[in-house]
């Protein structure tokens, strides 16, 4: 399969639509009204003005779901943050493994580019998300145990989740 990574675009919103369901949105308090879908999809279309990047997953052709890194702070220090979706269809054919090792390369060129970039990318998956948690182990993050992580970030709301952390550098 062949599993490349396309820039977040107006064309994308579709696709953030069929994100936002209750089965893909379960581990993370699910599927949020129209009016706050709008607005995670500008600051989607807003991330490299932050020194992040949304991507639209395309497996053969077809879009199969979305990653990201976006710099946040976490713990004092600031870091990069990742996280991704991937359609019920395209779950469990590796889809989300390719994804993540092309973001992976594009997140260390832009961080070996930018000597001032944060060093460290961080995942946050609900402890229960066993597929995420063991994508994270296999793209070669260091489990840091559980921890209460806010999301969206400055909503008062709070995740039960595991903190992964891998050196970019």
């Amino acid at each position: 399969m062949d599993v490349r990574l396309e820039p977040w675009s107006e064309s994308h919103l579709a696709l953030l639509r069929r994100i936002n369901t209750p089965l893909m949105r379960r581990h993370v308090g699910g599927p949020e009204s129209e009016e706050l879908l709008l607005l995670r999809h500008r600051r989607y279309l807003g991330l490299p003005a932050l020194g992040g990047t949304m991507y639209a997953v395309l497996a053969d052709g077809e879009q199969a779901g979305s990653i990201a890194h976006h710099r946040r702070e976490w713990r004092g220090a600031e870091v990069h943050e990742s996280g991704w979706n991937v359609l019920p269809g395209f779950q469990g054919r590796g889809v989300a493994l390719a994804a993540g090792r092309a973001m992976l390369t594009a997140l260390r060129a832009l961080v070996a580019a930018d000597p001032s970039a944060p060093g460290v990318l961080h995942a946050f998956p609900a402890v229960d998300n066993a597929p995420s948690n063991a994508l994270c182990a296999r793209l070669g993050f260091t489990g840091a145990g559980p921890c209460a992580f806010e999301y969206p970030q400055r909503s008062g709301r709070f995740l039960h989740s595991n903190d992964w952390y891998l050196a970019l550098r």
